[in-house]
């Protein structure tokens, strides 16, 4: 392994494994402070809307979502708001102040035009049955099962942005820079060492199976490069390895990545990639 990407050491395996605790999606205490709406809170809603860098369209974002950034500033997770880093679909990300640190606030939308892409990764995962069909609570348990999934995710030794809080729809997590700026994805950089690289996105794959987990829509596009490590990202998809589609999942991250690769210029497949994720051979044995 060179010096060029570098791996995170795991944990210790205390508790790494399939078993998973229950997510509560009832109302949080961003919805009370909605339903209830005292002055202070009704002050910040108007400052944060009429805040050029913090547009939040009426239509996109309700008031709980106002709520639960007033809750998350009042516990002391964010201070201040910067600009908007990515938006999309389901989510729109925005650089924050946390003190002296800079913190990335991913604000889903609980009208997601993708409500129906998100069940399909939902069902079948224990921690989240019985939510039915309830939008609000659907992006709830897409929220807390992405924050969970980078807890799980980084106990395992894989580089994923450090989860911070969540509230209601709102998630909190690393601002993943450089040079105070958002660092490149993997399709935008120019890979010096693909064969490094391949091992490191090979060996997190695996940390993520072996405890548990299977990204779901692993790509160039969601692994990052940052201070000579590979960070992977967007783990909101990510399910359980006993999903019913989890198999169907990590054959498309495998041919994802190994498609990506060949690219760069090296002989690998999905198949190849896909043996290496759930092998239970012990990789370190295998290179002495």
């Amino acid at each position: 392994m060179t010096s060029e990407f570098e791996l995170v050491e795991p944990e210790a395996a205390d508790g790494v494994g399939d078993e998973w605790e229950e997510i509560d999606v009832e109302d949080t205490e961003a919805d009370r402070i909605a339903r209830q709406r005292d002055r202070e809170f009704s002050e910040f809603r108007k400052r944060i809307k009429n805040t050029e860098r913090f547009k939040l369209e009426e239509s996109v974002f309700d008031e709980a979502t106002y709520a639960a950034i007033y809750k998350l500033v009042q516990d002391g997770y964010i201070d201040a708001f910067g600009g908007p880093i990515s938006t999309g679909k389901e989510a729109n990300v925005y650089t924050a102040k946390a003190g002296d640190e800079t913190v990335a606030v991913k604000v889903y939308r609980i009208n997601a035009s993708d409500f129906k892409d998100m069940r399909g990764y939902l069902d079948g995962d224990p921690r989240f049955e019985g939510i039915g069909q309830d939008k609000r609570k659907v992006v709830m348990a897409w929220v807390r099962k992405e924050f969970a999934n980078l807890k799980r995710a980084q106990k395992a030794g894989v580089r994923v942005p450090n989860p911070i809080a969540v509230e209601r729809n709102v998630l909190v997590m690393e601002y993943i820079a450089t040079d105070g700026d958002r660092a490149k994805r993997l399709s935008e950089v120019d890979v010096e060492n693909p064969e490094t690289a391949y091992e490191v996105v090979a060996e997190y794959m695996r940390r993520l199976y072996d405890a548990g987990l299977v990204h779901g829509d692993l790509s160039e596009y969601n692994i990052v490069f940052q201070d000579g490590q590979l960070v992977v990202i967007d783990l909101g998809q990510a399910v359980t390895k006993h999903h019913p589609n989890a198999e169907e999942f990590l054959d498309r991250d495998c041919e994802n990545m190994a498609a990506f690769f060949s690219r760069q210029g090296m002989t690998v497949t999905g198949a190849e990639l896909h043996d290496f994720v759930v092998s239970e051979d012990d990789p370190s044995e295998s290179a002495e």
